[in-house]
């Protein structure tokens, strides 16, 4: 460390460290001014944007409510346009999906459940989708494939929906007239914890067409 005797020493040393680095410092202080200034207006911006997608979010909601298909397709598509990367664009897209089935456009309601399940992080918003996605296969008799994104789905995904899937796989296999592989299936949710009347039921009416058929 330099030690100064005089003041003139001390400022003659420090006008000589200005003339070498003021610059530099003046530039560093500047561009951290900017950045803070930057990471605050982009916070604010994203506090903004999830604010605003919440109250068209809400809007939807009231919408559903009041069964609005046409304000539910509005406010959906406006929100997947404006708000693409915020979890309420996924679920205004499940939303618009089932307007779609309601209107009979089950073509549509396929193209947005099939974007999803394809696109979105969310595991649970994913499996929502493509649970969906393969009743509506089921519906338009489509049954081998929906079996088929069944066997490709991953199993460490969808815990939750272990019995849902299974009881839907067994309804694609008795559409398919495979009724030994559909009572597997659901006896399978019915283990997963699927204990439903509707279920029992469609079991019971397994046992029934084999013995006619026996």
């Amino acid at each position: 460390m330099e030690i100064y005797e005089t003041e003139e020493e001390q400022v003659a040393a420090i006008k000589r460290w200005w003339k070498e680095n003021g610059t530099s410092t003046i530039i560093g202080v500047v561009i951290g001014a900017v950045v803070i200034a930057g990471w605050d207006f982009w916070q604010n911006n994203i506090k903004e944007q999830a604010k605003q997608a919440s109250a068209l979010y809400d809007q939807l909601q009231i919408s559903l409510s009041k069964d609005n298909d046409e304000s539910v397709a509005a406010i959906s598509k406006k929100i997947n346009e404006n708000y693409a990367d915020s979890a309420y664009a996924s679920y205004a897209a499940l939303y618009l999906a089932k307007t779609k089935v309601k209107q009979n456009d089950l073509e549509a309601a396929k193209s947005i459940l099939e974007q999803q399940m394809n696109t979105v992080e969310s595991d649970e918003v994913r499996n929502i989708a493509r649970f969906r996605f393969i009743r509506l296969l089921y519906a338009t008799g489509e049954n081998e494939k929906g079996l088929q994104l069944i066997a490709e789905t991953d199993q460490t995904t969808i815990k939750e929906f272990v019995t849902s899937y299974d009881e839907l796989k067994g309804d694609l296999y008795v559409a398919l007239g495979r009724l030994g592989e559909a009572r597997t299936a659901y006896q399978s949710a019915l283990r997963e914890g699927g204990e439903s009347p509707l279920l029992q039921f469609k079991l019971d009416d397994i046992a029934v067409v084999e013995n006619v058929v026996n």
